[in-house]
Parts: structure tokens; sequence; C-alpha cells
């Protein structure tokens, strides 16, 4: 059975999730099996077990406009063309992240058939026939659990009937069979709101789901790469102790290669497709700054941004003739998106528990986490 409830797990607070959002719900549909195995064909090891889901980032909004961009060398995508701005559709109703690799973007069919059922889609004709549109994006995590078990459309129909403000991190959803370098990955999740210049009052939040061929945890110190005072102090991270960032050491130069890391990137602001483009590239740059190495040719690197058109501003300035009237939001609002991404994908690590025998970064490190 999947599991689609919040009992016993990590909820993201309000204040620092995507869902503060207005408009965005997030599902997880997952199953874990405690006898579940990671393949190692090295050693003679056979997979085995459930360890492996789906998450569901619902879009509420009827003026949202939605974007992607896509940086690994390895993506397994649908419907991403489609999100192009020279493209007729600059919308998604829902957007499908999910495990078990090209397999589990049979995870977008059921969330297809749960949208056409609720009316929610593209407005065909006048008998209330619709059309859902649901990019997906999926991570390779096949050898953790077993290589025969892998979502289907039911999965992605228990994520999306699961959708609401509340966010569950960690070893649930598309995350739940995630590894970030030698340690557990997941989903994290992260938000600010910009309180100043042309873009104040403005939400930015990211959901990622963490399954990296790179590291999360820089091994000569033990946290996040070029932490800061302040991302430490976000975290509740200090300085672990020596003895154990022996150990991770050791872990991290012998770890397993799997791959890819992608979420989407929400705000409230009104933005053109064109320009929320621009805000999903720069959500690479806090996947850049939160893994090493990124971009690899075999992970699939994807970042989905979505604009609810929620929260109008007005503008502060005249812009030269012939530029985008809003650049001056689009700029803010894409510093903030690296932020909020970088932030999420650590989120992601430190919240995951071991599952398969991965072990988790409070396993690790525990002496971190103050």
């Amino acid at each position: 059975m999947t599991r689609s409830s919040h009992a016993g797990e990590t909820l993201a607070p309000a204040g620092n999730r995507i869902t503060d959002v207005a408009g965005i719900e997030v599902g997880h549909a997952y199953r874990i099996d405690d006898d579940a195995v990671v393949a190692s064909p090295d050693d003679g090891v056979e997979g085995r077990g459930w360890a492996t889901g789906t998450t569901v980032v619902r879009i509420a909004s009827s003026a949202a406009t939605c974007a992607v961009d896509v940086r690994g060398g390895g993506p397994g995508t649908r419907e991403t063309d489609l999100l192009d701005a020279v493209n007729t559709v600059q919308t998604a109703h829902a957007i499908v992240l999910s495990g078990g690799s090209a397999y589990g973007l049979a995870a977008a069919d059921g969330v297809m058939a749960g949208l056409e059922e609720s009316g929610s889609g593209l407005a065909m004709d006048t008998a209330g026939h619709v059309v859902p549109i649901v990019p997906a994006a999926v991570v390779f995590d096949l050898p953790v659990g077993a290589w025969d078990h892998r979502p289907d459309a039911a999965f992605g129909r228990d994520a999306l009937s699961a959708a609401s403000v509340e966010v569950a991190v960690g070893s649930v959803g598309a995350g739940a069979g995630a590894r970030a370098g030698a340690l557990k990955g997941g989903v994290g999740t992260a938000s600010i709101v910009i309180e100043h210049g042309p873009a104040a009052g403005v939400t930015v939040g990211a959901l990622m789901v963490a399954n990296p061929v790179g590291a999360v945890i820089d091994p000569a110190t033990g946290l996040p790469w070029s932490v800061t005072a302040a991302d430490a102090a976000h975290h509740g991270l200090v300085a672990p102790v020596s003895a154990e960032i022996r150990r991770y050491a050791e872990l991290a130069a012998k770890q397993t290669v799997l791959n890819t890391t992608i979420g989407v990137v929400a705000t409230d602001a009104a933005v053109d497709s064109a320009s929320l483009k621009r805000v999903a590239m720069a959500g690479h740059d806090g996947l850049a700054r939160a893994i090493v190495p990124a971009h690899s040719p075999l992970d699939g690197d994807t970042i989905f941004a979505v604009a609810t058109g929620d929260r109008r501003i007005e503008r502060v300035a005249e812009v030269p003739a012939g530029m985008n009237p809003d650049v001056a939001v689009v700029a803010e609002v894409s510093r903030v998106a690296a932020i909020v991404v970088q932030r999420a994908i650590v989120n992601a690590v430190i919240s995951a528990r071991s599952v398969a025998g991965i072990p988790s970064f409070v396993e690790v490190l525990p002496s971190a986490l103050s």
C-alpha cells in the first residue's frame, strides 16, 4: 500500500515551505518496506522491497504561468517542451516529481485522471471536457529497493489526493528512495518573503527532491558546502566533531553513484512565462551551490518554475523602452529562487531518515544538529 498521510512524518513549518505561496499544495505517495535492500551487482546483492514514491505539486491558481529549465545530461521528463515560451500553453495544473526513473513518468497518468475527474484542466468545449497539463520529471532510484518496484498511475492519483498546504520532508514521496552521494537523500522545502525593493512582499518557495551524483555535505567539514553563519542558523547546524567528519569522509570516498535532483520553484508574483524561465535558470544556481559536482552527464537535473500571479507589484520606476517592464521584480525573484533551492536541497538531506541501509545525516553527523 502507498502511504500518503502525515502521521509520523517531519513537517516543514509554515513560513519555510513552498506552500507559503498561496495556491500551491503538495502531496506525497510512497512505499518503504522494512526489508528494502540496495542492489549491488558488483557484490552479488539483489535489491528487494519497496523504497520509492511520487510527489505532486498542485497548482490551484487559474492565472498561473509555468516554465522549466533542464541542465542535467540524463533527464527523464514529460511535457517540458510544452512549457517553452514560444509554444501555446503557458500554464500547468500540477507538476509530478517521481522516483522510478523513466518508468515513474507513469505516475503523471494518475494525476491527469484525478484532475480530469475534478474538472481541472484546459477547457476543450462547452460539454465540460478538459485536458489537464501535468509536466513531470523523475529521479533514478531503481537500485534502492528493487528494480521491479516503481511508482505507477496509482501513486500519482494518491499523491494528488493527499495534496495540502502541509509539506512532509525527508524520506517521503519522490525522495523515499533518494540518495545524496554517501547519505540518504529526500524531499526538502524552503521559502522566503522578500522584504525590500521592487518585489517587497513577494513570496518565493521551493520544493526539491535531492538524489544527486554529487554530495550535499562537504567531506572536509561535515556541513553543507560553503555554509555561512546565516545558512547554519537557518538549518540549526553547528560544526560536527572530528570523529564524525572522518567517518563521513570515509563513506563519501566510496559512495554509490545515483543521480538527478529535480524540483519546483514557486512565487506569488505575476511573471510571464518567458521571464519565468529566468527564475527556473536561477534555481539551478542554488542547485550548484548545494551540490558538488552538479549538472553532470549522469544527472537529470530539472527545475520547474510557477508564478501564481496572486500578488501584483506596482512598478517603482520606468524602464527604458524595449525592456521588460517587470525586469526588476524578475531579477529579485530570481535572486531569491537560488537561495530557496539551495536551502530546500540541504533540508532534504538533513531531514531524511535511513532507508535500505543508506545512512542518514543524523546517523553519521549527529553532533551537527544543534
